[in-house]
Parts: structure tokens; C-alpha cells; sequence
């Protein structure tokens, strides 16, 4: 197969089936050869990333098993990788340092993106304690003029309890907490907008629209920019 990306999921698996199931759905198509070439590991077996960044030293490390997913794709050359775990994105740096195979960052699109909606201003974020606790958001958002304003302890407990308790452990879509999350975010921060740095918000936000906020899905993003690149390096290759 030539022309085509991989990307790392399985983090978890079932936004994981999200994020392929929408990159499907925007590829325009007209018969079968007009979708896609891609691979995709479902690694489900990763160790979770929030454990390891709260816990250094106690909870298992994900980053072997990141980087031998990583070795496996330097066999295969892709043109490039979609890492699609928001949450693993603390370990980026260490990634691309071990590939010449470029390697897309969900965080800095969802930045770049919000900057083509909103000028400055108050941005809430939500996702993982992991990725709270991680900065790569904050980071990205800051750099792009954006005030980021974190949850507090009782904000994160329901992100936490959608996120782990309802979607992970149930595979339970909770509209009512999710569009409460939303409106504690949004207008309980007097934040302008929300960016949702996790994939099972993204989850909930493709099952839960309608609520009236302004919010950027960082999965949707990348979803975006995973075509666009895909579209592009066909293009050069005929």
C-alpha cells in the first residue's frame, strides 16, 4: 500500500471508533478508492496516562509501549502519524524524536484552529486530570494569546466521572452531565468558549450536540487536518 498514514489509537478503543468513523464520514467519496489508505493500531493494551503522569514511579509507564508502536510504524513508513490520545500527547517530544515520520499534534491544531474563531480572550479547557496536570494545552493555548482557565476540584471530579466512570467503565454517553460540564465550564468560568482536550468528550460532543456552545473538539480538529494531509500527499503522488 502506498500513500497512506497510521494512527496510534486504541486510547481508548471506543474514541478511537469515533475519530475513524468521522474521518470516514468527512472523506468525500464517489466509489470505494476515493477513501483513505491508513492503518490503525488499536493498542487498548496501553497503560493509562493519566495514572502515570499523576503517579510517576507507582503506575505503570505507557511510553515503551507508545514507542514500540512507533518502531513498528518505522518498519511500515507512513507518510505520517495521527496520535489521537489527547492525554499522550505528554510524551510527543520523546515520539517524533524517535521517527523521521512527522507526527501531527492534536493540541497545537485545536490552538491554531481557535485562533481563526476567537481573538484572545478566556478559554475554558477540559480533559483528563492527565492532561490538566501534563500543560501541553495550556501550553499551546497561551502561546496562541488564549487566558486558559483550568477546572476546579469539583468541575474535574464530574470530567472525571464522565470521562472514567460513565464512558470507560459503562460505555454510557451521559448527555445531561456532559451538557452540565459544559455550561460549568463555560459560563460558571465566564470563559468565551471550551476546548475539549480529551477524546471521549469528543465522544460525547459527537453524540451530544445542541447544547449551544461555543466549543472546540480538539478530535475534530485533528480529524480535519488528518484529510487535508491525506488529500495532499495523494494529490503529489499523481
Amino acid at each position: 500500500m502506498e500513500n497512506f498514514f497510521s494512527i496510534m489509537g486504541g486510547m481508548g478503543t471506543m474514541a478511537t471508533e469515533s475519530f475513524v468513523r468521522i474521518l470516514n464520514q468527512r472523506t468525500v467519496t464517489h466509489k470505494d478508492q476515493d477513501y483513505l489508505n491508513y492503518v490503525l493500531f488499536n493498542h487498548a493494551t496501553v497503560p493509562d496516562r493519566t495514572a502515570a503522569i499523576l503517579h510517576p514511579g507507582e503506575a505503570a509507564d505507557p511510553l515503551p509501549y507508545l514507542l514500540d508502536d512507533i518502531a513498528k510504524q518505522n518498519l511500515l513508513e507512513p507518510n505520517f502519524i495521527v496520535l489521537t490520545c489527547n492525554t499522550a500527547h505528554y510524551y510527543y517530544d520523546q515520539l517524533q524524536d524517535a521517527t523521521k515520520i512527522p507526527l501531527l499534534h492534536m493540541p497545537r491544531e485545536a490552538a491554531r484552529a481557535l485562533q481563526g474563531q476567537q481573538q484572545g480572550g478566556k478559554v475554558a479547557f477540559l480533559g483528563t486530570e492527565g492532561s490538566v496536570r501534563a500543560g501541553v494545552y495550556t501550553k499551546e493555548l497561551t502561546a496562541a494569546g488564549f487566558e486558559v482557565v483550568l477546572p476546579d476540584e469539583v468541575l474535574q471530579g464530574k470530567v472525571n466521572q464522565l470521562i472514567y466512570g460513565d464512558i470507560k467503565e459503562r460505555d454510557f454517553l451521559n448527555v445531561p452531565s456532559y451538557h452540565e460540564i459544559l455550561a460549568d465550564a463555560i459560563e460558571g468560568q465566564g470563559c468565551e468558549s471550551v476546548v475539549l482536550g480529551c477524546t471521549e468528550l469528543s465522544l460525547m460532543e459527537e453524540h451530544a450536540p445542541g447544547h449551544g456552545f461555543c466549543v472546540v473538539d480538539a478530535q475534530s480538529i485533528l480529524v480535519d487536518r488528518t484529510i487535508e494531509r491525506a488529500l495532499a500527499d495523494r494529490q503529489k503522488a499523481n
